[in-house]
């Protein structure tokens, strides 16, 4: 029996809903484990004058607190430049900011030496939006440009144009297990850190870095995360550096794990977005030519906001085939956290602006926004079949997710009964969008797309599964074990998955860019490939066989089709141990033909593409601006999926915390700089009750991808863009409260008082005859 393509559930599901799984703060606490507590900057921006901790340290129970004078080696844990001071000495740069550390013998006596902490600050003006900073020239990075054809000569020639900007919020990652590490030294000066981490071989080379000792005496553990979405792919580093440093200076094993308040305060966040354009396009839609300038909200500082804001420049076109397209993109420095990565990473951000636009477009014409975006498909071979960044759409499925949702959603019907609906009553108006989503799949960064395996084979026929990705909850260690016990014909349950560790294999990229099942799927089915060779030459000695190329590796047995003997599995590796053949081997992979010139902004930087579409429904109370979520029918393309019940799951799952971005989490910053919404009472994640009763995911088909891990498609991002739909469907409920508004304006989150604004606005005369007095429509005559 096959095991990959099956239905498996996750293989911590029982540990899940029973609490045995184990995370980095389940564990028995080591003997004289300390514990730390951040005092944490009341300023955004400010001179620190004076650090006093001689009120800390006269706390019962307190041991040291942690300043920068503790730090052996570089006090900074930038990972693509080096601007990230890890304990300030001079300035503040966001309000939260950890300045110092208190150590302590229990939590409440480093939480009360914390209080007794005095740091004097002069203050100063900070810089919050991206608005200010442009204003200002605070900016990380140079313009980055990415281009095709004449865009200023086909504006100047376009039948229509249009101008306009949108602004997107940020979101918080809000993972149920919050940052959390542990170090734990020995007599030798090396250390085991234990991180709820996304990336541990860079988890292990800032905590070196900081300490100024060599990689080699850093071992970092990931046993699972509950949760990461992004946002411990960078961020886990300070604090397992800070662990680090206070089991350095305390000889003492030293546990941090941030409340929730702390989390949402001291993390970076997804990178608010500000677009602005100039879109020329014809009477029946088809856009002709877009100008685009990117500004993404980096924070204070540089983190992996280039790579984010280059993926939401690649992504600038979603699934539309634009002749003259340019797009600029910049970093602004604000005195905010630092922006970092999020499910999508800036690829969602550059989505939502074309969608923005071509609805706009639509309306403008007075034709219907699901029919412009079908006209504008990316479709045929050559020119258009081929992104602005030079890449052609191999086996491009956009058509066929399409049709296929818009069938099985009923659109049509649907359709009139809503138009039926709306006429019929006054105060609340229903609206449904259709949206598709086009997502390059692999790092841009080219180093980054290898990955390595470790399999261990004991003389009883178990099994130990080692690979560089770390599980979150998405189900990757349940994909790998399908992949392992196919590729070596055996039962699952013969395996045991270990905990993601450095000492096991080294350098690998992170668990990210929904590149999981990829790459380590390619590295754990090489490794297998590497034992299964050795076993068939042991098999094929004890069945007096000459060659190996027919030996089957099927249901725990070796065999030959036409061999009336079937070898047991564990008998033929105990054959090999006793032959003095190895039973355990590394794999590696790398993804090839990928390639990418920033300074041209041309090449191939996708391995390839996963494709999807949504229709989403809902119903717009017009006294409260609230919306009730109707209906969702999605059609998304996996390839031919290892585990479809986990990726039916990871597309629930993305799609819904994509609405929540995009219509409920919104994140709020006083005119100080302080960050309003840093606790679940005053920030709203999407719950039970904004699901759908009626969610209906469908796998695409006949789908199987070439040159993948049997046929699969990554599926971790790509359905979160497919939650677009809902901000579209909102946007047509919106515009049913006025006379065919050829513009309905809807802010990003669009939260029921943005929903009421909305209304205001598509109510207002001057809005049912032409846009904003702010935006341009201006006719070639």
């Amino acid at each position: 029996m096959s095991s990959v393509g099956q239905h498996r559930s996750h293989e911590s599901a029982i540990g899940h809903v029973t609490g045995q799984a184990v995370y980095t703060d389940d564990q028995r606490l080591q003997a004289g484990m300390l514990h730390l507590h951040p005092v944490l900057s009341p300023h955004a921006r400010a001179r620190i004058v004076r650090i006093d901790v001689a009120g800390a340290t006269a706390i019962a129970g307190v041991v040291t607190v942690i300043t920068a004078a503790d730090i052996p080696g570089e006090n900074n844990t930038g990972t693509l430049k080096h601007d990230e001071v890890l304990l300030p000495t001079e300035e503040v740069s966001y309000w939260g900011q950890a300045i110092v550390w208190v150590v302590g013998t229990t939590e409440a006596a480093a939480r009360l030496g914390a209080a007794q902490v005095v740091v004097v600050y002069d203050v100063l003006e900070p810089v919050l939006t991206i608005s200010a900073a442009i204003a200002q020239q605070q900016f990380h990075s140079e313009t980055k440009v990415m281009q095709r054809g004449n865009v200023a000569s086909a504006l100047s020639a376009s039948e229509y144009r249009l101008a306009g900007e949108i602004e997107i919020g940020g979101q918080d990652h809000f993972y149920l297990e919050t940052q959390t590490s542990w170090a734990i030294p020995d007599l030798e000066g090396n250390y085991q850190i234990y991180a709820s981490t996304q990336h541990p071989s860079e988890t292990q080379a800032i905590v070196a870095h900081v300490l100024g000792i060599p990689n080699n005496q850093i071992v970092v553990t990931c046993l699972r995360m509950g949760g990461g979405f992004g946002g411990k792919e960078t961020q886990a580093n300070p604090l397992a550096a800070i662990v680090a440093i206070a089991a350095r200076k305390t000889g003492c094993p030293v546990r941090g794990r941030l409340r929730r308040d702390q989390d949402m305060i001291l993390t970076g966040k997804r990178h608010g977005f500000l677009g602005c354009y100039q879109v020329g396009f014809a009477a029946d839609g088809k856009l002709q030519a877009l100008d685009v300038d990117l500004y993404a909200d980096g924070g204070w500082s540089l983190d992996l906001s280039p790579p984010i804001l280059q993926r939401a420049m690649f992504h600038i076109d979603n699934a539309y085939y634009i002749p003259h397209l340019e797009v600029r993109g910049r970093i602004v420095k604000t005195h905010k956290v630092s922006n970092t990565a999020f499910r999508g990473f800036g690829g969602p951000q550059g989505m939502v602006v074309i969608e923005d636009i071509l609805d706009r477009v639509a309306r403008t014409l007075g034709l219907p926004p699901d029919l412009v975006r079908e006209r504008n498909f990316y479709h045929g071979t050559g020119e258009t079949n081929t992104t602005h960044y030079g890449q052609e759409i191999r086996d491009n499925r956009i058509s066929r997710v399409w049709s296929e949702v818009k069938t099985q959603a009923n659109v049509a019907v649907r359709q009139a009964e809503i138009v039926e609906f709306n006429q019929t009553q006054t105060y609340k108006k229903r609206g449904l969008a259709i949206t598709p989503v086009k997502f390059g799949i692999s790092f841009t960064k080219t180093e980054y797309n290898q990955a390595g395996a470790l399999i261990l084979i004991y003389q009883d026929g178990s099994i130990q599964l080692n690979h560089g990705g770390t599980e979150m909850g998405q189900g990757l260690h349940t994909k790998m074990l399908q992949v392992a016990a196919q590729a070596l014909g055996v039962s699952i349950h013969r395996f045991r998955m270990m905990p993601t560790s450095t000492d096991k294999v080294p350098n690998t990229s992170a668990t990210a860019a929904s590149s999981g099942a990829d790459l380590n799927g390619q590295a754990v089915k090489d490794a297998c490939e590497t034992l299964k060779a050795r076993l068939a030459a042991v098999a094929a000695q004890r069945l007096h066989l000459d060659t190996t190329t027919e030996l089957i590796f099927a249901d725990d047995k070796i065999y030959h089709p036409d061999h009336p003997t079937q070898l047991e599995f564990a008998a033929v590796v105990q054959q090999a141990y006793i032959d003095r053949v190895s039973l355990s081997a590394t794999g590696y992979y790398r993804t090839p033909n990928i390639y990418f010139d920033a300074q041209t902004g041309k090449g191939h930087p996708f391995y390839y593409y996963a494709f999807g579409a949504c229709v989403s429904e809902v119903e717009i109370d017009g006294f409260t601006g609230t919306f009730k979520l109707r209906q969702v029918d999605i059609v998304h393309d996996v390839g031919a999926s290892l585990n479809p019940l986990i990726d039916l799951g990871q597309i629930e799952g993305g799609f819904v915390q994509g609405m929540g971005w995009l219509t409920m989490e919104e994140l709020v910053w006083d005119p100080q700089g302080r960050l309003r919404t840093y606790a679940p009472s005053t920030y709203k994640i999407p719950t039970i009750s904004e699901v759908p009763e009626h969610f209906h995911v469908h796998l695409l088909e006949r789908a199987a991808q070439d040159g993948v891990i049997y046929g699969s498609k990554a599926v971790g991002e790509p359905p979160f863009m497919l939650a677009i739909s809902v901000r579209e469907a909102i946007r047509s409920a919106v515009a049913a409260f006025g006379q065919q508004p050829s513009y309905v304006p809807l802010a990003a989150p669009a939260t029921p008082e943005a929903i009421l604004r909305a209304i205001e606005e598509v109510q207002s005369p001057e809005l049912a005859a032409a846009p904003d007095a702010a935006l341009t429509l201006l006719t070639q005559s």
